[in-house]
């Protein structure tokens, strides 16, 4: 895959999209607005089309691409304007840059539409960082000191390589530290219908991971994919372990001058 180009400071958009996905929609929404609290924030106006639903991921990735492309084509039409379309999530962003052109790859309609959407996706610490260019030491709020662990999602990590954007963006934050643990890099089990499919596989690497997290004394772990989250954080919860979960919009946006609190 061709490494993505940015665009210099000066040529900052002015209006994006926001494609908020649908865990966000239903689950997390208030790592949604603070995903629009920060782009707008940086003079942004961020447009959100209500017609938007799923990505098609988990219809794709379970072996049924013409459900994936029925849902993908709801939405093609959705976002006209040339503007960015920013993702809060590693993995959707990674099915609509990666995937959606391979839907519609010998759709002589909708093939051009969806590679021409997906050269607009950006997912949201890689957009921050690389095309807003954010600097968040004027907007620092005085808060307690924390340490943090870094989830990133296997298909935010190894297909759109956002690991590092989430890493650049949380070791900038003064008074936080970033710790790492013995298996950051490993799934935490979710992987959408896999869990469903293999609990018992799923339930164990989530298991591990959680120990290692906890291991390190953090005070909680941060991720910008939902799916991960609610994996991680339901079962921490369940397990009694002292692991608190955030989305990175929401931990940024809290650490820069927003007024949530940490859950």
């Amino acid at each position: 895959m061709n490494p993505r180009r940015y665009p210099p400071a000066a040529a900052a958009p002015a209006q994006a999209y926001l494609f908020a996905t649908c865990l966000v929609d239903l689950f997390v929404p208030q790592a949604g607005l603070d995903a629009v609290r920060l782009l707008e924030r940086e003079g942004l106006t961020v447009h959100f089309p209500r017609g938007q639903s799923c990505c098609g991921q988990p219809a794709y990735s379970s072996g049924n691409p013409e459900q994936a492309r029925k849902v993908a084509l709801a939405q093609l039409d959705l976002f006209a304007e040339p503007w960015p379309v920013v993702v809060p999530s590693g993995s959707c962003a990674g099915m609509m840059r990666h995937h959606w052109p391979l839907l519609f790859a010998d759709d002589p309609v909708a093939g051009p539409k969806a590679r021409a959407l997906a050269e607009r996706v950006y997912e949201l610490s890689e957009f921050l960082l690389h095309v807003l260019k954010v600097r968040f030491d004027a907007t620092v709020s005085a808060q307690p000191d924390e340490t943090v662990v870094l989830h990133t999602s296997c298909a935010a990590r190894r297909e759109m390589g956002t690991r590092q954007h989430g890493v650049a963006l949380v070791d900038a934050l003064p008074g936080v530290t970033r710790a790492e643990h013995a298996r950051e890099s490993e799934c935490c089990g979710f992987g959408g219908t896999f869990s469903l499919k293999h609990p018992d596989i799923s339930g164990a690497m989530v298991q591990d991971k959680i120990a290692s997290a906890c291991a390190t004394g953090c005070d909680r772990l941060v991720s910008a994919d939902c799916g991960c989250l609610l994996n991680i954080g339901h079962a921490a919860r369940h397990q009694g372990a002292p692991l608190p979960v955030e989305h990175l919009a929401s931990f940024l946006w809290r650490r820069t001058g927003g007024n949530g609190e940490p859950a």
